[in-house]
C-alpha cells in the first residue's frame, strides 16, 4: 500500500534526524561529567573515550524508545497541519489505519530495544565498572616514577624517587616517610630498584641506607644503618566487579529470583514493552487542529512520555520493596496504559466528521 510505505518511509527520516540529536546530547553531556572526573582525578583522562562509549550504550535502550515516539508524533501532527487527514477521512479511512504502518515501523525496533535492555545494557555496565577496576589498578601499579611525591597506603607512606635506572627497575636517591605503630620512620638511600614479589606484589626496596626514627611529641629519636629495605607498594588484589542485579545477566536473574532481581527484571522487560505502548500512543496524541496552534499538544505527548518513564521507576521501587509482585507489576503498569489506546483513537476518530465538515 502507498500510503504504509510513505508513512514508514516518513518514520524512518524523522527517527534518524532525531536519534542523530539525542545521541549529541547524550555523548555530549557523557563527555562533560566524565571530564570532570578526569579533572578531579577520579579517572585517568585516557579511560574518557572507552567509557563514554560504554555510557552511550547503557542509554541505547531509552534513546530509541524516545526517537520513536517523537517520530511517529511528528509524522502524524504534520499530516494534522498539512490536511492530509482531511483527506485520508474523506477517503473513508479512519485514524485506526495508522496501526498497521507503525506496527510494521516499530516491530524491528521493539526488537532491538529488547535486545539492548536484557542483554547490552548489563554487558555495558559490566565492562565499564571492569574496564575503571582495571584502571584504577594499573594507576596504582604505576605509582613510584621520578620526581615527584607519591602516597602509598592511604597516605601513612610517601616515597620519592629522583631518577629510573634504564630499565626502569632501578632507582636513584630515594626517600620514603612512614607512619607505623605511633612512630614516623623516615627512610633514605642512594640507590635501590623495584621489584616483585610471587604472589604479585610490588616493592620499592632501599639499600644501604639510613633510617631515622621519630616518636611523635619525644625528644629522642633513633637512627638504624640497614643494607636493604623493602616498602611495599599496596596494590589492590583484582577484586573483579561487584555484582549487582543491574549488571547481571538475565538468566542469573531469572535462576535467582528475589526482590531486587525482580526489580531488575521489571526494568528490563518494561523497556520493549514501553516502547511498544509509547508508538500506538503517539498516533491519536499526534492530534493538531490545523487552526489551532500545536503547542499544547506536543507538551501533552511529552509530559505523557515522561509521567510514563517515571511511573516506570515508581514501580520498579515498588517491585524491590516487595509490595507488588513482578507480573502483576508488569500488568498494572503496561496494561493500564495501553488501555487509553483504544480510547484515544475512539476520541479521535469521533472528531473526524467535524475535520470533515470544516474542510
Amino acid at each position: 500500500m502507498v500510503f504504509a510505505r510513505a508513512a514508514r518511509r516518513e518514520f524512518g527520516q524523522n527517527a534518524a534526524a532525531i536519534f542523530v540529536a539525542l545521541f549529541a546530547i547524550l555523548i555530549t553531556t557523557q563527555l562533560i561529567r566524565l571530564l570532570g572526573q578526569a579533572a578531579g582525578g577520579k579517572i585517568a583522562p585516557s579511560a574518557v573515550a572507552a567509557l563514554m562509549g560504554f555510557g552511550a550504550l547503557s542509554y541505547l535502550h531509552v534513546l530509541l524508545s524516545l526517537t520513536v515516539f517523537i517520530a511517529i508524533l511528528m509524522a502524524v501532527s504534520r499530516s494534522y497541519r498539512d490536511s492530509e487527514m482531511v483527506v485520508w477521512f474523506s477517503s473513508g479511512h479512519s485514524l485506526a489505519g495508522w496501526i498497521r504502518p507503525v506496527a510494521l515501523f516499530i516491530f524491528p525496533l521493539v526488537v532491538l530495544v529488547a535486545i539492548t535492555a536484557l542483554f547490552l545494557t548489563p554487558w555495558s555496565l559490566t565492562q565499564s565498572a571492569d574496564y575503571r577496576q582495571k584502571v584504577s589498578d594499573r594507576q596504582e601499579a604505576e605509582q613510584v616514577s621520578p620526581g615527584a611525591f607519591h602516597e602509598i597506603r592511604s597516605g601513612s607512606t610517601v616515597v620519592f624517587v629522583e631518577s629510573l635506572g634504564e630499565n626502569e627497575a632501578n632507582i636513584g636517591q630515594v626517600f620514603v616517610a612512614s607512619l607505623q605503630h605511633g612512630r614516623q620512620g623516615v627512610m633514605v638511600a642512594r640507590q635501590g630498584h623495584q621489584e616483585y614479589a610471587p604472589n604479585g606484589d610490588r616493592f620499592v626496596v632501599l639499600e644501604n641506607g639510613r633510617r631515622y626514627d621519630v616518636e611523635p611529641g619525644a625528644a629522642d629519636a633513633r637512627v638504624l644503618d640497614f643494607q636493604r629495605y623493602a616498602v611495599r607498594i599496596e596494590t589492590r588484589e583484582s577484586r573483579g566487579v561487584e555484582q549487582t542485579p543491574s549488571r547481571a545477566f538475565i538468566t542469573d536473574l531469572v535462576r535467582q529470583r528475589g526482590k531486587d532481581n525482580d526489580a531488575e527484571l521489571f526494568w528490563r522487560l518494561s523497556q520493549p514493552l514501553s516502547m511498544l505502548v509509547l508508538a500506538f500512543l503517539a498516533v491519536p496524541l499526534g492530534y493538531v487542529n490545523p487552526r489551532a496552534g500545536r503547542s499544547a499538544n506536543m507538551l501533552l505527548a511529552l509530559l505523557t512520555f515522561a509521567i510514563y518513564l517515571n511511573l516506570n521507576s515508581i514501580v520498579q521501587a515498588w517491585v524491590g520493596q516487595g509490595k507488588i509482585g513482578l507480573f502483576p507489576a508488569l500488568l498494572a503498569l503496561h496494561g493500564g496504559m495501553a488501555l487509553f489506546i483504544p480510547v484515544l483513537f475512539y476520541r479521535r476518530i469521533a472528531v473526524k466528521p467535524l475535520l470533515r465538515f470544516r474542510s
